[in-house]
């Protein structure tokens, strides 16, 4: 029953925080926020908040384990298998992919999130400390988008000089904002700009309900299942819950790769990945301390990070991730887990 009840906890963590992403960026969107500033923060949050409410719950019912395994967990995952079973369905050509400054910011937040767990437990400052690397996160990100838009409009008017047109720059730029904003608004996860507002306030409902009602049934069962099995909440959270909050992330992955859109799939994992170590963890230490055990240090952080350089080719070289490379990376998580589970 432990079983049923934790992938009861899972479907409704999923389909809660997926309510409340719509909700919440159609109510953004209809109080006027920019679709830019959307899917920075709003979806950003939105689709991590099943990892968050599992590291408040579990920080709170005093396993901490939990969260600390269910993001490093995640991070391994979302780099072997979340990757890999795309790779070997179909196969990700990243040779025209421009994620290297956001894999940087990637493997920037790893580092840190190791160099902080050397200390023993992510406490107060150390969620701090996280949290600070977030916000700059966010704030590189928002420039470099507006740098973009500056470049579309500047292209735009240099095509039109080129043509003989008559230019007025002040013009031109409204429009390029406008059709970014529109082009944004498209692009973020759950947009419905006709979405009654009835609809808009029943999504919130039922994801700020389902939330930590799947957050407490999954945490429980978690427990239950490590205790019955002489498990630490740890390996649980590495494996069986860490797994169950990727499937997100798979399914995203699995349809990119599909639609030929390497790009989406590769900043999909490296954007997940940076909320899971700035954001959960970050957010879930101001609520109490997290241990970090002394196996973690000595072998789980460090498979997060190789997991993680093992992307450096595909981000900086352009490698094509055939299915060959898919059976290596859902390889190494096989073995990982026959890893954990062994020990």
């Amino acid at each position: 029953m432990d079983f049923f009840y934790a992938t009861l906890g899972l479907v409704i963590l999923l389909l809660a925080g997926d309510s409340l992403v719509r909700g919440a960026v159609n109510l953004s969107l209809r109080l006027g926020v920019p679709a830019l500033i959307v899917s920075l923060t709003v979806v950003a949050f939105g689709t991590s908040a099943p990892e968050l409410l599992i590291g408040i719950k579990a920080v709170l019912d005093k396993v901490p384990g939990l969260a600390m395994g269910n993001v490093v967990g995640s991070n391994t995952a979302n780099v072997l298998l979340v990757l890999g079973v795309p790779a070997l369905i179909t196969g990700l050509h990243t040779a025209d992919c421009d994620t290297r400054r956001n894999y940087l910011s990637m493997l920037a937040a790893t580092v840190l999130f190791m160099v902080l767990a050397t200390g023993g437990v992510f406490g107060f400052w150390q969620g701090l400390t996280l949290l600070a690397g977030l916000g700059l996160m966010l704030t590189s990100a928002f420039q470099e988008a507006l740098s973009h838009r500056r470049k579309l409009a500047t292209e735009r008017r240099a095509a039109l000089e080129a043509a003989g047109a008559i230019v007025d720059p002040e013009a031109l730029e409204a429009e390029a904002e406008a059709e970014a904003e529109a082009e944004e608004e498209g692009e973020v996860e759950g947009a419905d700009p006709d979405m009654p507002w009835a609809k808009v306030i029943l999504f919130l409902v039922l994801g700020m309900i389902g939330l930590p009602l799947g957050a407490d049934i999954l945490v429980d069962a978690s427990t239950s299942i490590a205790r019955d099995f002489g498990m630490s909440e740890t390996v649980i959270g590495l494996t069986l819950v860490a797994l169950g909050t990727s499937l997100p992330e798979l399914a995203t992955t699995v349809m990119a790769a599909m639609r030929r859109q390497a790009d989406v799939a590769l900043g999909n994992v490296i954007g997940s990945n940076m909320f899971n170590l700035l954001a959960i963890i970050g957010i879930s230490a101001l609520v109490g301390p997290i241990p970090v055990e002394p196996g973690m240090l000595r072998f789980d952080l460090w498979v997060m990070l190789a997991s993680s350089l093992l992307l450096a080719p595909f981000v900086f070289r352009g490698w094509h991730m055939g299915r060959s490379w898919g059976i290596v990376f859902c390889g190494l998580y096989l073995v990982y887990v026959v890893v954990l589970l062994g020990g």
